[in-house]
């Protein structure tokens, strides 16, 4: 019988390369809250339970041409996308080099033009928005890109959410909502933040809407596939809600012992997709014992090297705050 990855449309090389890079973002997302704790970092923002939805989505999508809105827990699609392990440390470190915002921003906040990663913002869903100008200037140039954007459940109750699933319906633009429903924000339990599913929002707005295993990275690649083939023929946007769950607190300032059990969070690791997929891997002879360790190996020693080089590298001179917030070219013409 053909492998449920074969079925899917993944090759081995696919789904070792997805194990590989789901293992990477546990690993690198596991360092930062050592770094953290240590004192060595100011703050994260973590995405422990979420790897298999991003990296399934991410291994779906062109990534040499498709343009990504991320949310702030989605070092998974980044990092599928080309961005590096020194790219995010540069971040966390809060230094010049960093490629998303120069240190500016909080970790989280991804941008970077080179690999079509769109610049996010504090608050919380207006990269929804955003998304949608993107796939209506590629639908007016008539070209073959779809916009991905993703968001928690908790953002599904924005404003900026239902504004842009409502433009894109009407339009039937080639964009991808996808919900990483991992069942708080913050503090707040999911059943005291909607009252039905969040795919079932998709039929108010013309669309079709989803509910999938966000814990299987297959599954998450088989809907967002279909999604994104839909788009390029020109049938207009879908919404996609990935049930996950978060492992860790909302962030490293958060402390989730005051709205959720110990017993929770442990019964929850059980189905921690990281374990499955690496057992799924294995079964189907994809991951030996030594290749595991040798991988291990081989995270680590680009983790570290990432970690060296973002410790040493300088921060911003003070005077770049004002960098890109005034058109100095066109002030000096005025004059």
């Amino acid at each position: 019988m053909e492998s449920k990855h074969k079925q899917a449309g993944l090759t081995d090389q696919d789904v070792i390369g997805m194990y590989e890079t789901m293992l990477l973002t546990r690993r690198l997302d596991e360092r930062m809250w050592l770094l953290n704790r240590s004192g060595k970092i100011p703050f994260v923002v973590s995405g422990q339970g979420q790897e298999a939805a991003q990296v399934g989505a991410a291994y779906a999508l062109n990534r040499k041409e498709d343009y990504i809105l991320p949310y702030y827990r989605d070092y998974g699609v980044v990092l599928a996308f080309g961005m590096t392990v020194r790219d995010l440390m540069l971040s966390a470190f809060a230094k010049a080099e960093d490629p998303n915002s120069g240190g500016r921003q909080l970790p989280g906040h991804f941008g970077q033009r080179k690999n079509r990663i769109v610049t996010g913002s504090s608050p919380v869903t207006t990269q929804v928005p955003h998304a949608v100008g993107i796939a209506l200037a590629a639908k007016m140039d008539r070209k073959p890109i779809v916009s991905f954007v993703t968001f928690g459940e908790g953002s599904s109750n924005q404003g900026d959410f239902h504004e842009g699933a409502n433009f894109a319906g009407v339009h039937k633009l080639p964009v991808i909502f996808m919900c990483e429903n991992n069942q708080y924000a913050i503090s707040v339990p999911l059943n005291k933040q909607i009252a039905a599913r969040v795919s079932d929002r998709a039929a108010g707005y013309g669309m079709p809407g989803y509910t999938i295993d966000g814990n299987d990275p297959i599954e998450v690649y088989k809907c967002v596939k279909e999604a994104a083939d839909r788009a390029r023929r020109g049938e207009g946007p879908t919404l996609i809600e990935a049930l996950t769950y978060r492992l860790t607190p909302h962030t490293s300032d958060d402390d989730d012992r005051s709205y959720r059990t110990v017993e929770e969070v442990e019964s929850a690791k059980k189905e921690d997709p990281l374990h499955s997929f690496r057992l799924y891997v294995k079964e189907a002879g994809l991951l030996s014992d030594e290749r595991e360790e040798q991988l291990e190996k081989e995270i680590a020693a680009v983790i570290n090297d990432a970690t060296e080089y973002a410790e040493e590298a300088p921060f911003a001179n003070p005077e770049s705050v004002l960098q890109f917030v005034y058109a100095e070219e066109e002030r000096e013409a005025e004059k």
